[in-house]
């Protein structure tokens, strides 16, 4: 592995992680000498001054298998060291040690190297590491203790010794997680919170994409340093310029770049030396223009994160906080949303500005919005870990166009939607091929996956912001029995047939309908009635407006009977309301069809929220170091999953051998692979109990399938299921489950769940199939072992969890019994293991 990565430090700031190499010599030397006599001193337990030729030599010349070493880089300085060195030809203990440069020392560095050097060290071999500390040397310690790995301490000589082992733990993966949040979320707070913005390519003429951003910047009320960069007016938009951002002398965190791609370069070293801490970077001309800007983009990136700065763009729209401490607008829209207390993500530049505009027009507030554009940086995935804890944002909107990193996002989405909702517009389609020749995961199942995941899948903008005006203001139904009530009951049967497409139930004693000549009055007791039954968890207002002159001027503010009974409640209200406006706070949409899905949306989201979320239980009999390299019958083997043994014939002599070796009765089947379960179309040959039927049924068989067969053991029937995984662009790995048969196949009868399972989520994928009622006594029959059923489907969950060579899985068929089940086939794709980009250490990804 190359093993090089940027990485984000505690204060959100990035840096460059790589191996060192025999070049690194001199730069050893001068991070040497930049230490105070204390850190060389708590590192090599003696003063150590200068470093001897012979130490040096050893220091930057590593083998990579018994002695290994990563170099911290920041602003082409080397800023730490870490390594580690085997005890002895093969030992499963090494060394490690590292030390900071003092300046940075504080910072989250240590951590991260040791998170990389036990990565690297479990690659050789290596189970556990040891090191001495001095006492005094509390940063090291801590460092140690906090990692989350069982470390033993004991102190002899003057010395602490420490030894752990380093293989993952629950614990060592929640510290990792918390940091990763951490840090992610303080760099994008960097950007939203900016002290003052150093912006390149506004002209002294006002025209141009930079002026306008200038020119929005400077109107939206931003209230620190503005700082136009130009190499030659004296001013820009009535504001001061500067040849460079740093001769402004004031504190610039981020640099507004609207320059051509050729002048990109540039503009980042510039902003570099005036310590800006992030880019956001409109210009055009990177990836999206072609091999050259894809080179282009790569080397913007590595410029920024060499200097210690996150990317937003290129070509995107630009980023905003209508905080109004802060009422920053860098954004090519010329106004926001109203401020308020949603947090907008859009993968797309283009669409930004309409975007923004629906929300106004929509009256949705927002808190921040950032738009990635090529998102060649800071993602969706970044946005996430920031509004997780934002104190001003409760619901979030996420438009997306493709998933860098389906596995993150997933984690991420998990744990979000569990403190806030989540709403995104995310294709439900699947590439062809995806799955090799399994099905994956259709259209309903992709919105299915997103769900149990708790995330809101829509399909569209207009549903976007259907489903977010109603989170941002209405509280959460605490069931789905829905009162409708209205003035018309032709839209009260339409409201009706909504719910029930909607998974939704209308409460006992309704629709209420109130007379068309009712008053405000009326429509207000009727509501107000509604909002207090116990049988009724949302309410769904229909109103057409009454004919001109039908009630006097006092009894017909119907908007604000409704207004009045929709806020003051504790159940969610959504309505179509024909008569003018009503307030922002109270969602209205123009078709009943509308107002219901997006209810029903919600719905779904806060009975999701009300379950428990599951654990993933210990499984036993699981060896992940056997499976490592293993062909796929070991493979599965190594998880406990055994698959009845079968053998290949191609003769009708081989066929006979094998069946005097399995021993009678015996199944012939034809080996092609779509055959080899479709007993429908004589494929399968069942109970053979000696040579002259096994004779017969090859012959029959090779003549319509042909000669290869598979003979196999004859089991105790049961109820003929499938398992399956296949890597979702969303998901990652998904865990699919169905009943077997041609029916079920045809309807796409299987339910999916993303990699790894926890005990719910298996539980679920046992019992949400249609025909699931076959595993559960149907017309008498004898109950299968569910259990049995979900701790197989557990262990292949982690599998194709622990295991990126796996490209897809299937088990079919899985034969469901009293007793257990037997797995009469399986077939295992594997390929050049594809990368996991949220597993191992922490490191900068796209997502």
């Amino acid at each position: 592995m190359d093993r090089e990565a940027d990485v984000l430090l505690s204060d959100g700031s990035a840096v460059h992680l790589r191996r060192i190499r025999p070049d690194d010599a001199a730069g050893i030397v001068d991070f040497h000498s930049r230490m105070s006599d204390r850190t060389r001193y708590l590192r090599y337990f003696s003063p150590y001054p200068r470093i001897p030729e012979r130490d040096l030599e050893r220091f930057v010349n590593v083998d990579h298998r018994d002695r290994e070493a990563f170099v911290i880089v920041s602003g082409r300085r080397i800023r730490a060291v870490g390594r580690y060195e085997r005890l002895g030809p093969g030992s499963p203990e090494a060394e490690v040690a590292f030390v900071v440069e003092d300046a940075h020392q504080g910072r989250g560095i240590g951590p991260v190297l040791l998170e990389h050097l036990a990565d690297a060290a479990r690659e050789q071999g290596i189970q556990q590491f040891v090191a001495e500390v001095l006492p005094q040397n509390s940063g090291m310690l801590r460092v140690f203790s906090d990692i989350g790995y069982q470390v033993q301490r004991k102190y002899a000589d003057g010395v602490v010794h420490l030894s752990f082992p380093i293989a993952p733990t629950e614990k060592s993966r929640e510290v990792q997680e918390t940091r990763e949040q951490r840090t992610e979320a303080r760099s994008i707070a960097r950007m939203l919170h900016p002290r003052g913005i150093a912006v390149y390519g506004a002209s002294a003429s006002g025209q141009g994409i930079g002026a306008a951003l200038l020119a929005h910047l400077r109107d939206g009320g931003y209230p620190g340093t503005i700082v136009p960069v130009h190499r030659s007016a004296e001013r820009v938009a009535g504001l001061v310029a500067f040849r460079r951002a740093a001769d402004a002398g004031a504190a610039v965190d981020v640099a507004l770049i609207a320059v051509p791609p050729e002048g990109v370069a540039s503009a980042v070293a510039d902003a570099d030396e005036a310590g800006a801490s992030s880019l956001v970077v409109v210009s055009a001309g990177f990836a999206e223009a072609g091999a050259q800007g894809v080179l282009a983009q790569r080397e913007l990136i590595d410029a920024a994160h060499a200097a210690g700065m996150r990317v937003v763009g290129p070509n995107c729209l630009g980023v905003a906080n209508t905080d109004p401490s802060v009422r920053l607008n860098a954004t090519l829209a010329p106004r926001l949303p109203a401020a308020g207390r949603v947090g907008f993500f859009s993968q797309s530049g283009a669409l930004g500005v309409a975007l923004l505009a629906q929300a106004e027009r929509r009256g949705l507030g927002l808190s921040s919005f950032v738009s990635a554009g090529n998102r060649a940086d800071v993602s969706g995935n970044d946005l996430l870990q920031y509004w997780q804890d934002d104190p001003g944002t409760d619901a979030v909107l996420l438009y997306l166009e493709t998933f860098g990193n389906p596995r993150k996002f997933a984690r991420l989405a998990r744990r979000m939607s569990r403190v806030k909702p989540v709403v995104a517009v995310a294709s439900a389609t699947r590439p062809p091929g995806l799955a090799g020749d399994l099905p994956g995961p259709d259209t309903r199942a992709v919105t299915a996956l997103f769900a149990r995941s708790g995330v809101i899948r829509v399909d569209t903008v207009a549903e976007l912001f259907d489903v977010g005006v109603l989170l941002a203001h209405q509280p959460l139904p605490a069931g789905r029995r829905v009162a409708v009530v209205g003035n018309s009951s032709a839209l009260s049967g339409l409201a009706v047939a909504a719910c029930r497409a909607n998974g939704l139930t209308v409460a006992e004693g309704y629709p209420h309908d109130i007379s068309p000549q009712a008053g405000a009055h009326d429509l207000a007791d009727a509501l107000a009635d509604a909002a207090v039954d116990d049988r009724v968890d949302a309410l769904v207002v229909v109103f057409a407006p009454p004919l001109p002159g039908q009630l006097p001027d006092e009894d017909a503010d119907f908007a604000v009977a409704l207004s009045s009974v929709a806020l003051a409640g504790e159940k969610p209200t959504v309505a179509m309301f024909l008569l003018g406006d009503l307030p922002s706070t109270v969602p209205s949409y123009p078709s009943v069809e509308e107002a219901v899905r997006a209810l029903g949306r919600v719905a779904t989201y806060a009975e999701w929220l009300r379950r428990p979320p599951g654990v993933m239980p210990e499984l036993s009999g699981v060896d992940p170091d056997a499976a490592a390299d293993s062909p796929p019958a070991d493979l599965l083997a190594a998880y406990g999953i055994r698959v009845e043994p079968s053998t290949s014939a191609t003769s009708v002599e081989e066929a006979v051998a094998a069946a005097d070796t399995l021993g009678y009765p015996v199944a012939l089947k034809a080996a092609g692979g779509a055959l080899r379960h479709r007993i429908d179309l004589g494929a399968v040959r069942l109970a053979l109990g000696g040579e002259d039927a096994v004779r017969a049924a090859y012959r029959d068989l090779a003549a319509s399938f042909g000669p290869h067969v598979l003979v196999q053991s004859m089991v105790a029937p049961g109820v003929a299921c499938t398992v399956d995984v296949v890597e979702d662009p969303a998901f990652g790995p998904v865990v699919g489950f169905g009943l077997g048969g041609v029916a079920s196949e045809l309807l796409g009868d299987r339910a999916w769940r993303a990699a790894p399972l926890t005990d719910r989520a298996a539980a679920a994928l046992v019992d949400e199939p249609r025909a699931a009622p076959l595993l559960h006594g149907y017309r008498g029959s004898e109950p299968v072992d569910r259990e049995a059923l979900i701790d197989l489907l557990l262990r292949v969950g982690r599998l194709a969890d622990e295991h990126p060579r796996i490209r897809a899985l299937s088990l079919n068929p899985v034969l469901a019994r009293p007793d257990g089940y037997a797995i009469l086939h399986a077939s295992v794709e594997t390929g050049t293991p594809g990368a996991r980009l949220d597993s191992g250490p922490r490191r900068l990804r796209s997502a």
